[in-house]
């Protein structure tokens, strides 16, 4: 183990290098604990195939031993490996796979991760699928939330929390003007009067609200100018930037095993963090060569430069908004089984019509206006 020659470098910047070959190769020729942080998201285990390759849920498990007992070997005892997995349904069936759960027992029990904090990615954008279940038959709600599970070789790696502070919400300002009365909460926490101290920012939850809407982007020109397809499944470059900021320093190493247009690398690249990103498809990394150009570089210093928008914030509406105690549609007996047959929409009336709804519409509004 490790010591095997690298392959030859596909790409190499200041400070990183993207391989395009079998990360397994690649992590296998590398030297054990020389990695502050995995940073990655594998093909999902989906139920129908996808063109980067995934992995029917079934066998998920089987497929990514190898690969976890790789990260476990490279990662240095105060690193972190951090991956984000959406969730996938059982075939024909609105009911959820275990696959990304079993995954993380897996490796917490089989290999001796620890898990640090689970983390959850909301992304608001969201399409409503799967249609079957959400927009036809009705039996299920839109599936906008991917697991990030951040785990550790140890219970202690390195991390800080003060990386990636949030602005305080208007209600936390309003309380540190107006003042806040130490007490003790009906929950039973106590409130003591520090908490009312103004520390600039405000720890954040481990819910990361990021929109996937990436459209115009010099990634996405430069494919179309070049004629590259671009890679299907791209995380926005927020949520690796997320851990790369909490859990390493500047000179840090920082791998993805899974890079597909390398996003992950062009964070690490603008941080300054040593890199490495792998690939077996040669054309996504075509079109990952455009992150690295210096109009790349130059158009995402300008964006990470600028102020914070004052819309910064996604909000979830209450889920109370539309309840009504009116009595709506009884619920389908055999919870949803039968396609339901498309409702025609309600034919126009005739000209006629209309103008006698019109005038028995005004009469009514007469009569009640006369009483």
């Amino acid at each position: 183990m490790g010591t095997q020659e690298l392959p030859h470098a596909w790409l190499e910047t200041r400070f990183g290098r993207v391989y395009n070959a079998d990360s397994l190769d690649v992590m296998r020729s590398s030297p054990p604990e020389s990695v502050h942080l995995i940073m990655t998201s594998p093909p999902f285990a989906l139920t129908r195939k996808k063109d980067y390759g995934n992995e029917q849920e079934d066998a998920y498990l089987e497929w990514f031993r190898p690969f976890a007992e790789q990260f476990f070997r490279l990662l240095r005892d105060d690193g972190s490996f951090v991956i984000d997995l959406g969730g996938a349904w059982k075939p024909g069936a609105p009911v959820r796979s275990l696959y990304h759960f079993k995954l993380l027992i897996l490796l917490c029990e089989e290999f001796g991760f620890h898990l640090a904090q689970e983390f959850y990615w909301w992304n608001p954008s969201k399409l409503p699928t799967p249609a079957e279940w959400v927009n036809v038959r009705r039996v299920r709600v839109k599936d906008a939330v991917n697991t990030v599970w951040w785990l550790s070789k140890t219970p202690w790696p390195r991390a800080s929390n003060r990386r990636v502070l949030q602005p305080y919400s208007d209600s936390m300002k309003g309380l540190l003007t107006t003042g806040y009365r130490a007490k003790r909460r009906p929950s039973g926490h106590e409130i003591s009067k520090n908490f009312a101290r103004d520390n600039g920012a405000a720890i954040p939850p481990n819910l990361i609200a990021l929109p996937n809407t990436e459209s115009n982007s010099w990634y996405l020109r430069y494919c179309n100018e070049n004629d590259i397809k671009p890679h299907p499944a791209r995380f926005p470059a927020a949520l690796p930037e997320y851990f790369v900021r909490m859990l390493t320093d500047p000179g840090d190493r920082v791998l993805d095993p899974f890079a597909g247009s390398c996003v992950t690398g062009e964070v690490a690249e603008r941080l300054e963090r040593r890199w490495t990103c792998v690939e077996r498809e040669e054309e996504y990394l075509r079109g990952a060569k455009g992150r690295f150009m210096p109009r790349s570089r130059q158009a995402a210093a300008k964006t990470h430069s600028a102020k914070p928008r004052e819309d910064g914030y996604y909000r979830i509406p209450h889920p109370g908004l539309l309840w009504t105690e009116q009595a709506n549609k009884p619920l389908p007996t055999d919870g949803g089984r039968k396609r339901p047959q498309r409702e025609s929409p309600p034919e126009p009336a005739h000209p006629s019509r209309r103008r006698t709804a019109k005038r028995q519409l005004s009469l009514n509004e007469t009569r009640a206006c006369s009483h």
